[in-house]
């Protein structure tokens, strides 16, 4: 037994003293110069491919919002009418009135307003409509384009149209007329109790068409088997829906409600067109955007616009990166595990 192990012991000392044998090891080596050149290479190939492919995304980015925002910010310090060079310098006088002025602060609210009710609304509106949808029901292809054809119509022909049938001798008054409701006549679009939810009434039919679209496709995401399993072991459908559809479509809900903040924060064009930037202020309607024209161009005071610009712009990132913090944390963490295992 012995003379056996001295034998094998002998041998694998031949062995690895051999050429052959020691070019193997070499070549197997992790840190052999030439496995270390091939990872190199291979790093440098990874950054060329990654500049080639983000480098226009990141140009057009630096282009049409750092850039902005950087200039918008320099003409913030200067009493500005928006042609020839800035020469009245007034450093953060334009800020101090942003941050002072009541006028302002009332519209903040009402873009705070707005994205508290078009969560509160939308969201559950949504969700049960795609609930719906996702049903296996008589014309169910037909209710998904008219749900999401507003989505898709110019928000010009949406205000132009609202406007017109909302006004105090518009379609709506007049059916209800029509109808007997005469008590139920309001001005609708003039009435500072009722502006404010005229306005979320016609932001809802607008866009409640895209939250739609989400949910169906976050629900046809999650697999049958396990509703199906679920059904098995005796659950009701308000139990299917509670315990794994919805935690199930968190992911959806909450890219849509990070997509409806920030459309909120924003929101501009429906306004305009409906209200107007003074009939807006008036009917209580006016948001930050509406704020920064009426005060800003139509006031000749581009200086004092661009300051309002930067400030709309300060509030969106931070409110951004609060919810992205505390939101979409989980969503981000998962995205990020899942590329770096691969």
């Amino acid at each position: 037994m012995s003379d056996t192990l001295g034998t094998d012991a002998a041998t694998g000392r031949q062995s690895q003293g051999t050429p052959e044998a020691g070019d193997a090891a070499k070549s197997a080596s992790p840190a052999s110069p030439r496995a270390a050149g091939r990872r190199r290479s291979g790093r440098a190939r990874m950054r060329l491919e990654i500049a080639i492919l983000s480098g226009p995304a990141i140009l057009i980015f630096l282009a049409f919002v750092i850039f902005p925002v950087t200039l918008a910010a320099y003409y913030g310090f200067y009493r500005w009418k928006g042609y020839g060079d800035p020469t009245d310098w007034v450093g953060l006088d334009n800020y101090k009135l942003i941050l002072t002025d009541p006028a302002f602060h009332e519209v903040l609210t009402h873009n705070l307003l707005i994205v508290v009710l078009s969560l509160v609304v939308q969201g559950p509106l949504a969700i049960g409509l795609a609930l719906l949808l996702n049903q296996k029901i008589r014309g169910r292809s037909v209710i998904r384009i008219l749900i999401f054809v507003p989505y898709v119509i110019s928000e010009i022909i949406v205000g132009t149209g609202w406007g017109l049938m909302l006004q105090s001798n518009g379609a709506v008054n007049d059916l209800l007329g029509k109808l007997g409701l005469e008590s139920w006549q309001r001005d609708w679009l003039s009435d500072p109790d009722l502006a404010l939810w005229t306005l979320m009434t016609i932001i809802t039919w607008k866009y409640i068409g895209f939250a739609v679209i989400l949910m169906l496709a976050g629900l046809q995401s999650i697999p049958d088997e396990l509703f199906e399993a679920a059904e098995i072991d005796g659950a009701s459908y308000w139990q299917i829906q509670r315990r794994i559809t919805l935690p199930l479509l968190g992911p959806t809900i909450r890219i849509w409600g990070f997509l409806s903040i920030i459309g909120s924060l924003q929101l501009f064009d429906l306004v305009f067109i409906i209200w107007g930037p003074y009939i807006a202020g008036t009917a209580g309607t006016s948001t930050m955007a509406i704020y920064m024209v009426a005060e800003g161009r139509n006031a000749a005071n581009f200086g004092y616009g661009s300051a309002i610009a930067v400030v709309m712009f300060v509030i969106s990132m931070f409110v951004a990166l609060l919810y992205q913090r505390f939101v979409l944390r989980r969503d981000l963490q998962g995205a990020l595990t899942d590329g770096g295992s691969r």
